[in-house]
């Protein structure tokens, strides 16, 4: 026998029966009936174990998949999570951020742990119901929303009717969703006392005042100020774009009295911060001190490590995913809210 004759025999050997195209023919073959092939061949604990091997191993004989596409329109499910980031605050900010990465690594690995696919989608707010529509586009089987960004009234109108919804942000009082997130008028607290401790009295906030979770990180400025009975040396709304935010940090550190310490509402922010005031010729912290926010990876490598409050990212996505599928299988779970840390390095 010649070499191409052997292949070709090989090949014959390997080419899957015909006539078994269905559930139905797999069915007839195994004398059960429709639906235990299709329990069996999903791996449903309904049907017993030996059952599910022998029709297993029939189907894998004869060729035959099951099309999980047919499978998941016939049950209503698409087997995918949306993962949605609304940009309507911050339009230039990009996937690359670290706190995008993190989290949406933590994410995946959750969702895919469970056998989904998960669907990302990086979404500038124009049109009200823009939320409403992904949720009932029917690809998804629910939702999660890393950031409420300015669309809290959108998240809150959606929660009141879609149980598969889970956000990470800040909890209000009131809302119609589930969320996950830290304490972040503690984190902004943490910060600041850190810095009035050390002797710090002219400490500026750098961040958002527009969004939800850096609101309350300037409520906790304020609170650690209050509670010391110093007057608060002000704010800069900055973004949390990285180049925009050095922008409005050098522009202001050329205006007026010099701050003796920053609290930046995130990490980018933080090191940005540090480039504006190296820039200025001023000594971090010697000069001026800097505590930023999140404790991205990138944060324990700047030069000087950047002391910051740590919100715990893993657990966080872990417990977003796990109450995203308690809730899309009936129960009735609420939010959570985790205490941050606060980690001390060399900015401050």
């Amino acid at each position: 026998m010649s070499i191409l004759d052997r292949d070709r025999g090989a090949a014959m050997i390997r080419k899957p029966r015909e006539g078994v195209t269905s559930i139905s023919d797999l069915a007839r073959l195994a004398g059960v009936s429709a639906s235990t092939v299709s329990r069996a061949l999903a791996g449903s604990s309904m049907i017993s174990e030996g059952t599910r091997t022998r029709i297993k191993a029939l189907a894998r004989e004869h060729g035959f998949r099951l099309n999980q596409m047919a499978r998941n329109l016939r049950l209503r499910r698409s087997q995918a999570i949306g993962l949605v980031l609304p940009m309507g605050h911050e339009v230039g900010q990009h996937l690359s951020d670290p706190f995008f990465g993190l989290m949406i690594g933590h994410l995946a690995e959750g969702v895919t742990a469970r056998g989904y696919d998960l669907l990302l989608s990086r979404v500038v707010p124009t049109e009200e119901g823009w939320l409403d529509a992904l949720a009932n586009s029917g690809r998804i089987d629910g939702l999660i929303v890393l950031g409420q960004s300015d669309q809290v009234d959108a998240l809150d109108r959606l929660g009141s009717e879609y149980r598969p919804l889970v956000v990470w942000g800040e909890k209000h009082e009131g809302q119609r969703y589930c969320s996950v997130g830290s304490d972040n008028r503690i984190g902004g607290m943490l910060a600041t006392q850190h810095l009035l401790a050390a002797g710090r009295r002219r400490i500026l906030f750098a961040g958002r005042l527009d969004v939800p979770e850096a609101v309350a990180r300037y409520a906790g400025y304020g609170d650690a100020h209050r509670d010391a009975g110093v007057q608060p040396f002000g704010a800069v709304e900055t973004p949390f774009e990285a180049a925009p935010a050095f922008a409005v940090i050098a522009e202001r550190l050329n205006q007026g009295e010099l701050p003796d310490a920053i609290v930046a509402a995130s990490d980018v922010i933080a090191i940005e911060a540090i480039k504006a005031l190296i820039a200025r010729g001023l000594k971090v912290p010697d000069d001026v001190a800097v505590v930023g926010y999140d404790d991205v990876p990138v944060a324990e490598l700047m030069s000087p490590p950047l002391t910051t409050i740590r919100q715990d990212f893993r657990r966080g996505a872990t417990e977003l995913v796990d109450r995203l599928f308690r809730r899309h299988a009936g129960e009735d779970v609420g939010s959570m809210v985790m205490a941050p840390t606060l980690v001390k390095r060399a900015s401050a």
